[in-house]
Order: C-alpha cells, then structure tokens, then sequence
C-alpha cells in the first residue's frame, strides 16, 4: 500500500510545474464545476489576456467549436517580490481530439536560444524575467517552431495546495532517494514539491527531474478527472485562483472542456535529452541538438495538424 514519505528534512519548495488550468480544462472536471457559482468569478479572475491577438504562426485563431488541434505552454514560475521570477519549468502541450491525445514537452530551463522581443540570446528561463509570460510565448514559439494558442503560468509555491485538497496523488518512483521509496507512494503537496525539486541524485540530472514532473502531472490530470474532485470544488477554485493566469477566458475553457475532453486517453511524454552543456563566460547553457529539435518540431506541426 502507498505511504506518504517520512523523516525528510524541508527544503525550499521547488520551481516547477504541476499544471493549473490545464489540470482541470484538458480533463473535463471543469464542466461540471462550472455549474457552481464560485466558478465563474474565479475563472474570470484568473484570465489575463496578452496584448497579442493570434500567432504570427497561425494567422486565424484556434476554432475551438470545430475541435482544432491546439498548444497550451505550461510556466511554473517562482514568483518573488520586487522580481518576476523566473519559469523554471517550462512545458508545452500539444491537443488533438481528432486522434485523442496529447503530447507533453519539456524544454530544458537552461536552453540557450534567442529571446525573443529582448534581442539577445540566453537561457530560455530568462524569458519570463525579461518579458512576462507573454516573451516566454513568443520566445517558445520560436525556438520549438509551432503556433502557441495559449499560456497558462503557475505559482509553484502556492500551488502544492491543490494536491492536497485532492487527498495527495500516487507515483511510482523507480529509485529510492531522500526519505522516498522506490515503488508506488503516495504524496502530499509539499511531498511532491520535494518529489520533483531532486536532480543531484538522480544519475540524469535535469533530464529525471523533468520525467518526475511528468509522472506527477499525469497522476494529477487522472485524479482530477474523477467524481470524488467535486466534493473539493470550492477548495480547489481557492487554489486556482490564488496561483494561475491565463490568457484562456472562460469561454473558451467551456469549449475545450467539452471539445477536447477525450484527448487525455493518451499522453505521450517527449524530453530533449541528446544535447549537450556548455560554459560561455562562467555560465552554463543547455545547446540543443539541432536535429532532435527538427525531429520534435515536426513531431509537433504534424500533431497540430499544420504540417
């Protein structure tokens, strides 16, 4: 049976991504919490539009209602005072009803690429500092080469909240580390927080932190599609709107709800893992390999039906 991991010290929570909306639009959880009037001022709140339009790589809009394939970019930042933060977790999804599934991408923190709007190169977690969520977009968008219909940015810190109030959330882990053991266990908000914040243990570095941030995020969109959610709703919402923007207004998370629930029967998760680091000037960058970056854009165009 799972058991919550004990005898850990507390660390500093981590800066990484769960999911916000995505959690609860892509599943479908949200029809029916909508019915609830604490719903729809709370997604309200949570809707910041970008100063974009459409995406200079899809020149019309998303058709929501005719079930086009869309891309969701997923930021878990840190937010700070006096300091944007920075989004240390970075991850897109790609949706295709048509074929129901979903492909989930990390991209590495440390990348070097352009930043777009800021005209220079640096790591692609630089982005949200320098620009907001809105620069991480267009910076993702370019480096990954595909339309990013919308952006969804997560307090991290705030957010264990919403595992909790699930009652905790079950993975297995394929080594013991920490205080946690190998096989299936099952964690607490702050449990996972620490689950996923480990990289020094684990023999692929970022690489396994990124897979353990996966892995959690499934085990959070399975258990949010479930009925027991429901009884948690108000909680939940308090969650949301404490910790998510979004450019998504609530429209539109109607229509995904119901358009594109079906797409979590299958979740494929892609990691850029054949490139290599480099030092320039004291600082350590993240090169991709040039052509496992064309192998997962066109996986992607071809996904969202572009290509």
């Amino acid at each position: 049976m799972a058991q919550y991991p004990t005898n850990r010290k507390k660390k500093t929570f981590t800066k990484w991504l769960l999911i916000a909306l995505a959690l609860l639009v892509v599943t479908g959880s949200l029809g029916f919490i909508a019915l609830f009037p604490k719903a729809t001022s709370t997604l309200e709140e949570i809707h910041e539009p970008l100063t974009r339009q459409v995406s200079a790589k899809r020149p019309e809009k998303v058709a929501l209602e005719e079930k086009e394939p869309l891309s969701i970019l997923l930021l878990g930042v840190d937010e700070r005072e006096n300091d944007k933060g920075r989004s240390d977790t970075i991850v897109v999804l790609t949706v295709n009803p048509s074929t129901q599934s979903i492909k989930m991408v990390s991209v590495p923190r440390d990348t070097y690429t352009e930043i777009v709007g800021f005209g220079k190169h640096d790591k692609v977690n630089h982005a949200f500092a320098f620009g907001g969520a809105e620069m991480s977009l267009e910076t993702i968008e370019h480096l990954l080469d595909i339309p990013i219909d919308y952006v969804m940015q997560v307090n991290m810190e705030g957010f264990k909240d919403i595992i909790d109030v699930l009652g905790g959330i079950t993975v297995t882990n394929e080594f013991a580390f920490d205080g946690f053991s190998e096989g299936e266990i099952l964690l607490s908000g702050e449990d996972a927080l620490e689950y996923v914040r480990m990289r020094k243990e684990d023999p692929d570095g970022d690489f396994g932190r990124q897979n353990r941030q996966k892995q959690v995020l499934k085990s959070i969109l399975a258990k949010t599609a479930s009925a027991n959610a429901l009884f948690n709703y108000s909680k939940i919402l308090d969650a949301l709107g404490d910790n998510v923007k979004t450019n998504m207004s609530f429209s539109e998370m109607m229509d995904v709800q119901s358009n594109y629930r079906s797409a979590i029967q299958s979740i494929e998760s892609i990691s850029f893992d054949r490139g290599r680091g480099e030092m320039m000037d004291g600082i350590w960058y993240y090169q991709m390999d040039e052509q496992e970056l064309t192998e997962v854009q066109h996986l992607l165009k071809e996904h969202l039906e572009i290509e």
